[in-house]
């Protein structure tokens, strides 16, 4: 309830400054509303949506797997640690649009430089939460693991992995939220599909509606995930962490 009441006061804003500044400027809902429909009746919008959804899937996925594995090995291991810190720390204080032009420069305005690029992105951001989830594991459950001369990977699933499963979970919450955005920055610069392609659409002809549909559409995408996938996986994650009072 509060959600929609929340909602329905967005709306109300939305509207009273769309009727204070004028339509030119800010469309009213109904209008950004008319304009969603015509896309989505054309199929225009589940194109360009899709397009974005495989995009922020892939190279999530792809920066979750690789930045996680880095992660749990400069945790563990101090050599790798300190051989990667400096190029961890290149990564974090790159700007995204650098990434992505010299991506773009390098391989082309092709798929794989855009994906590539995002993952590169939210690359950082992973291996740093895995590896102070590593550097907090507990060592006595490790030693009881070597006692009972558990195999690797055994241990690994049973012992480290639901150690490790908060900071899985809380770098994918913010790693997606990173790559929200990136993707629509990469999509604007150089692919010919997307949402962040169709803003950019929207913003040279100074189409506001359409701006707006596509953007409210994505946005209303994100909450749904972050709302049905995100949080739910985010507190299985974390229901043997003792709750506060």
């Amino acid at each position: 309830m509060l959600r929609l009441l929340s909602f329905a006061l967005f709306l109300a804003i939305w509207w009273i400054a769309a009727l204070l500044v004028g339509g030119a400027k800010l469309p009213s809902p109904p209008a950004v509303l008319q304009v969603m429909i015509a896309e989505a009746a054309s199929g225009a919008l589940f194109l360009h949506l899709g397009a974005t959804l495989a995009r922020v899937a892939l190279a999530f996925t792809l920066a979750m797997s690789v930045g996680s594995a880095i992660g749990y090995l400069m945790g563990r291991i101090k050599l790798a640690d300190r051989l990667g810190d400096p190029w961890l720390i290149l990564l974090l204080n790159l700007p995204a649009l650098v990434v992505i032009v010299l991506a773009y420069i390098w391989a082309g305005l092709t798929e794989a430089a855009a994906i590539a690029a995002i993952a590169i992105n939210k690359l950082p951001t992973a291996i740093v939460t895995l590896r102070e989830g590593t550097r907090a594991l507990d060592r006595s459950l490790d030693e009881m693991a070597s006692v009972f001369a558990m195999p690797r990977w055994r241990a690994f699933r049973h012992v480290v992995l639901p150690q490790l499963a908060p900071y899985i979970a809380a770098s994918a919450r913010s790693g997606l939220s990173l790559v929200w955005k990136i993707v629509l920055v990469a999509e604007l610069l150089g692919r010919p599909n997307g949402v962040g392609f169709e803003i950019g659409v929207a913003f040279q002809l100074f189409d506001t509606p359409r701006l707006l549909a596509y953007s409210l559409t994505f946005a209303a995408v994100v909450l749904v995930i972050e709302t049905l996938l995100v949080q739910p996986f985010e507190a299985r994650a974390n229901r043997w962490r003792p709750r506060a009072a």
